[in-house]
């Protein structure tokens, strides 16, 4: 086992954890003085989120410069001490690679669009327009064409996020000795690896082929031609022959639209040039695909969906590669909305999401403020909201399309990426105890009574049940590297699995809804059973025959022998 596969990460939204110095954004030295708190939760790793400069278009994705630090963040200086504080705690620090797309005011790009001579040219990705208009019918992940016109040279530029983000050229040697040098500045620093932003997209189809319509927008995306590339392959095995092989480090690659099958081969122990990946197929599930925009639908999924879903990944790459394991993060719906009931059970249902992440065979993600249960923020009128995407949305469907203003905002308080970038609530007092300023977006609203200080006083918490859940998974060979078979994949609200490695065997059990389920007839726990953790019973108790709403129950049954598969 390597040291990244027994870990626990931990993402932090910057400019939303923690404010030193009154301004309304987080900064280094806000998330510094917050570390014991990280410490105290048990995590092995901090996944920081762009802290470079930036051009303010797509919240620090937009870079500018690669080797330093946002001025809003504060100085490399700071960012040392944050690294010192880490690795002194005993934990380690990934940073966030974003080199499928800079800044339009990347000084790459200012040089590439001075004329079609630039040497700069050919870092990024120029094409001739096509009977008055796009080279191709691509649309961009914001809305819109993805190619844009840049009138000095009558020639279009590929950006397949904002019009700010150009795609650089990946085909370009010179382009891929910059993004090596400038991964090694970082792994010379110190770090531990790397978050890679959209990793898979760096291979674009040759010719930008269109693709076929599929909604009534004229630029839909053409994803099957810039997700898993043909040159993609070559380009991670280069960067990892070139870079990341001289280094002991983790990576993990955000790769939507990969199967289990093309993970394995990124992810493969001896040869895979990554040690994990993100992958959105349980993202999918409460979409409606054939949407004209899926990602902002919801649709109503089923417990056996998701559970044939995250099954289809623990035997995929069990053996063969490596896991990694979220609900959430910066760029979606706080998971306790999303997965659970944040109403009457919200306490309850972040525990019981929180045991099914600790409990799956891969590394685990916990994203700021879900350790707490923080819900969907849910604001009430647009101009509370910052992101980019959200904004497009509200424009292109109400200003322009005339759509009702409250159908939108039920989008967005579904599927809205600030609901996840609310600042972090520390305590119920003025800014939540995040800024003694005005924060840069409005405080969740909920912060009066969920946040770290009553998580921290309140001993049956949300925030303790994860430090237990993290210690478990340390205490239990099974659960990193055990086995998974789903016991009842049919069944409409028991999600119940084994986790079994050499002769300790785990059994897990999750009453996915609000009502109380009867197990006689459904499944027998062996009589040998121990309860490890559960949300409602404590360890060592003899639980009874039902599962209450959004109950979680972990057992051991120490040797397989005796106890074989429960019935």
């Amino acid at each position: 086992m390597t040291w990244w596969q027994r870990s626990v990460v931990y993402q932090i939204y910057p400019r939303s954890f923690m404010d030193s110095d009154g301004d309304g954004m987080g900064d280094l030295r806000g998330i510094t003085a917050k570390l014991d708190y990280l410490h105290t939760l048990g995590v092995d790793v901090v996944w920081l989120c762009p802290v470079y400069p930036h051009g303010g278009v797509d919240g620090g994705y937009d870079i500018t410069d690669y080797r330093g630090i946002a001025p809003e963040y504060g100085t490399l200086a700071d960012w040392q001490e944050l690294l010192a504080g880490l690795h002194t705690r005993g934990m380690k620090l990934v940073m966030d690679l974003v080199v499928n797309h800079t800044s339009d005011r990347h000084p790459w790009f200012l040089e590439a669009r001075k004329g079609v001579g630039s040497p700069h040219r050919d870092y990024y990705l120029w094409e001739p327009g096509r009977d008055g208009g796009p080279p191709s019918n691509w649309g961009s992940h914001f809305g819109g064409s993805a190619w844009q016109l840049d009138p000095a040279t009558g020639e279009y530029y590929l950006h397949l996020f904002a019009p700010e983000q150009p795609d650089l050229n990946w085909a370009s040697p010179t382009v891929r000795r910059e993004v090596y040098d400038l991964m090694r500045f970082w792994l010379d620093l110190g770090i531990d690896g790397f978050r890679m932003d959209t990793i898979n997209m760096l291979s674009k189809a040759p010719g930008y082929p269109d693709t076929a319509p599929g909604s009534d927008y004229a630029y839909p995306l053409a994803e099957e031609h810039f997700l898993n590339g043909p040159e993609l392959l070559t380009y991670l095995r280069e960067m990892h022959a070139e870079v990341l092989s001289a280094y002991d480090v983790m990576t993990v690659g955000e790769t939507p639209g990969v199967n289990p099958d093309q993970a394995a081969v990124l992810t493969d122990p001896q040869t895979g040039p990554l040690s994990m990946v993100f992958q959105f197929d349980h993202m999918a599930l409460d979409k409606d695909t054939g949407s004209a925009r899926p990602r902002w639908t919801t649709v109503p999924y089923s417990v056996p969906e998701l559970k044939a879903v995250l099954g289809r990944w623990q035997t995929g790459l069990h053996g063969r590669g490596w896991n990694s394991l979220y609900l959430s993060n910066h760029d979606v719906p706080r998971m306790v909305s999303r997965y659970g009931d944040d109403g009457a059970y919200r306490v309850a249902s972040a525990k019981l999401l929180a045991t099914l992440l600790f409990t799956l065979q891969g590394t685990p993600y916990v994203y700021q403020g879900d350790e707490l249960g923080v819900p969907n923020a849910k604001f009430t009128s647009i101009d509370d909201y910052r992101d980019v995407d959200t904004l497009n949305l509200y424009r292109e469907e109400v200003t322009e399309g005339g759509r009702d203003p409250a159908d939108i905002l039920a989008m967005i308080h579904n599927k809205g990426r600030d609901n996840a970038r609310t600042p972090m609530p520390w305590n119920a007092g003025p800014g939540a105890g995040f800024t003694t300023g005005t924060p840069w977006i409005p405080l969740n609203p909920t912060y009066a009574d969920i946040n770290a200080e009553a998580a921290l006083a309140d001993p049956d918490s949300v925030y303790w049940y994860y430090r237990d859940l993290i210690r478990l998974r340390r205490g239990h060979p099974a659960i990193v590297d055990g086995r998974y078979d789903d016991l009842r994949p049919t069944h409409d609200t028991l999600y119940a699995y084994l986790r079994t490695h050499a002769q300790e065997q785990l059994l897990v059990l999750l009453n996915f809804g609000g009502a109380v389920l009867d197990l006689d007839g459904v499944l027998e726990i062996p009589a040998n059973a121990e309860l490890l953790i559960g949300n409602y019973a404590a360890p060592g108790e003899v639980p009874s025959g039902t599962l209450q709403p959004w109950e979680a129950r972990v057992y051991v049954t120490r040797t397989v022998e005796e106890t074989g598969t429960p019935g």
